[in-house]
């Protein structure tokens, strides 16, 4: 296929595929895609032609509308998904109907969404357009195998698990996941970065992975019962393109045992957040739900950013972790940005503090995993092998902050090595 790789480069113009039943949405979204310098190659009206038209043309991206006629938006993402491996942009409105929707669009292979653009020219357009754009820009560049290596089958046993307390999760090859690192070798990562490895490598991700597979690994039943949270800790999870599914894995990995505040902040527009917290209260040990600004967060619970606002935290006069919600101006572009949660925790949380950063292009979270590592904090990133999109990973790791850099099923597991103690 024509995509690029997840490293984020591209040769020329993206190429576009409009997909919608409405020849008027399907004009207006040509015209916003070729002024911000998109290449749109070809149309469709329904998903038959849809998938007729990305076997013959090859775009890089492909806008797909949900509700059409002859073979709708769903079905579209699974015959080109089967056919023809192709990042999918789903194009939602803002309905609980089309978010759930969505997220299933997402399930089964469409690797974004952006909400559809108004029939009507507004004051709000230009920004209507460089939302768009950006979408198409971002998804254009995603791993379509990654994404499919970070959303392995995990969902039917991982609630379970988590709730009985389990850590590990077995990979396709048969290995525990939690077992593919030491707790000595992810807590090392910052030290080696700052000195020349033997092997001759000089990233952090390099020196993190590469003997992964050599490992043995520990028994998920031997570890789990000697393994014991003694504080209440607070993990941070930042993502943006791709990171729905795998946000999903890393959450219903938590056990309860490890008695966690989590606060979620995935790129994500207004209106969809809420349906994402229920679904991964779905799917978790922990309560669930989008954030309120004045409520307190305590062990067991996980709170998601909601879509157009920022998420800090403050503490009370009796050291509670309050939760506050702003509409300050957009950080990288977007709103809520995992670079203010992460640190303000640095400012509030008194106890155990973990920051990770998922997929994603740009650099949002990059300073704040760094003010996470300086403040003594532990910070693990997603590897490249797994990305969807290994931008915003890739420039936390440059900066030396990173202490583990980890597949999608191991970021869980290798958070969870640094709030566990060993009784």
């Amino acid at each position: 296929m024509s995509a690029a790789s997840g490293s984020g480069e591209s040769d020329g113009s993206t190429r576009a595929v409009v997909v919608d039943d409405s020849r008027f949405m399907r004009t207006l979204i040509r015209n916003l895609l070729e002024d911000g310098g998109v290449d749109v190659i070809g149309e469709a009206k329904n998903g038959s032609e849809a998938v007729e038209a990305v076997c013959e043309r090859d775009p890089d991206v492909v806008t797909m509308d949900i509700e059409m006629p002859s073979m709708n938006g769903l079905e579209a993402v699974d015959a080109i998904m089967r056919e023809h491996p192709t990042p999918v942009l789903m194009l939602s409105a803002h309905t609980e109907e089309d978010a759930d929707v969505t997220f299933e669009a997402l399930d089964r292979g469409a690797v974004d969404f952006v909400t559809k653009p108004g029939g009507e020219v507004t004051s709000s357009m230009p920004r209507v357009k460089q939302e768009l754009v950006e979408k198409v820009e971002s998804a254009a560049r995603v791993d379509l195998s990654a994404d499919a290596r970070a959303a392995a089958p995990h969902r039917s046993s991982a609630s379970a698990d988590a709730r009985a307390g389990s850590v590990g999760t077995a990979e396709p090859g048969g290995a525990s996941s939690a077992g593919a690192r030491s707790s000595t070798g992810a807590r090392s990562t910052r030290d080696a970065e700052r000195s020349p490895p033997t092997n001759g490598s000089t990233t952090a991700r390099e020196a993190t992975t590469a003997s992964a597979a050599d490992r043995e690994p520990t028994p998920t039943s031997t570890r789990d019962s000697k393994r014991c949270y003694p504080d209440v800790g607070t993990l941070v999870v930042g993502a943006s393109t791709g990171g729905p599914n795998v946000v999903e894995r890393v959450v219903s990995e938590l056990p309860r045992a490890a008695n966690l505040r989590v606060l979620v902040v995935q790129h994500m527009p207004e209106g969809f957040t809420e349906r994402f917290a229920a679904r991964l209260d779905e799917r978790s040990a922990y309560a669930v739900r989008e954030a309120a600004s004045g409520e307190q967060i305590e062990a067991g619970e996980a709170r998601v950013a909601p879509g157009g606002k920022h998420l800090l935290t403050t503490s009370d006069r009796n050291g509670r972790l309050k939760l506050e919600l702003t509409e300050t101006e957009q950080i990288h572009g977007v709103r809520p940005a995992i670079d203010l949660t992460m640190a303000s925790t640095v400012e509030t949380v008194d106890g155990p503090l973990c920051g990770v950063l998922l997929t994603g292009m740009g650099r949002d979270g990059v300073d704040g995993m760094r003010r996470i590592a300086r403040s003594g904090g532990y910070t693990v990133a997603q590897d490249e092998t797994t990305s969807a999109i290994f931008g915003m990973p890739r420039r936390a790791i440059e900066t030396g902050c990173v202490d583990v850099v980890a597949a999608a099923g191991d970021v869980a597991p290798s958070a969870l090595e640094f709030f566990a103690e060993e009784e």
